[in-house]
Parts: C-alpha cells; sequence; structure tokens
C-alpha cells in the first residue's frame, strides 16, 4: 500500500529526475545547450509546481483539484512564456 510519505518522496524524485533530462541530453546531442541559469530557472519552476501540489495535498474535496490543476497550469504558462513568448 502506498503511503502519502512513499508518494511525496516519489513525486520529489520525479521532479529532481526532470532536472537529469536536458543534463544527459547535452551530454548526446549539441543541439541541447542549457546554461547553468536555465537550469536554475527550471529548478524554480518544478520546484514551484511541487510546492503547489503539496499546499493542494492539504485540501479538501474539489479545492483539492482545482488548487492542483492551477499549480501545475500556471508553471506550464511560465515555461511556455520563458520558452517561446506566448504573452508577447
Amino acid at each position: 500500500m502506498l503511503t502519502a510519505p512513499t508518494i511525496r518522496k516519489a513525486g520529489w524524485s520525479l521532479a529532481a529526475g526532470l532536472l537529469l533530462v536536458p543534463a544527459i541530453a547535452m551530454q548526446v546531442t549539441s543541439e541541447m545547450n542549457w546554461g547553468p541559469g536555465d537550469f536554475i530557472a527550471a529548478a524554480l519552476i518544478i520546484g514551484g509546481i511541487g510546492l503547489g501540489l503539496e499546499i493542494a495535498a492539504r485540501l479538501q474535496g474539489r479545492t483539492r483539484i482545482i488548487a492542483g490543476g492551477l499549480a501545475v497550469l500556471t508553471g506550464l504558462a511560465v515555461w511556455a512564456e520563458l520558452a517561446v513568448g506566448i504573452l508577447d
């Protein structure tokens, strides 16, 4: 049976693992070229989403779903803005 601490550890491990994907890709191809600032921005966005999901997990009922969805959508919107400038 999965317990809350186990799920939390898995979620934060997945978040950390997401930062490894571009680091590994940079070793494989020259088309992936991230600098330290890119990794910091990604860590802040992914961490913000994780924190939002942690807060949402403490809520009840429909509010939990809305808060979790809002955390994810906000993080994706920030990522898209930084990547391609959707608001320009």
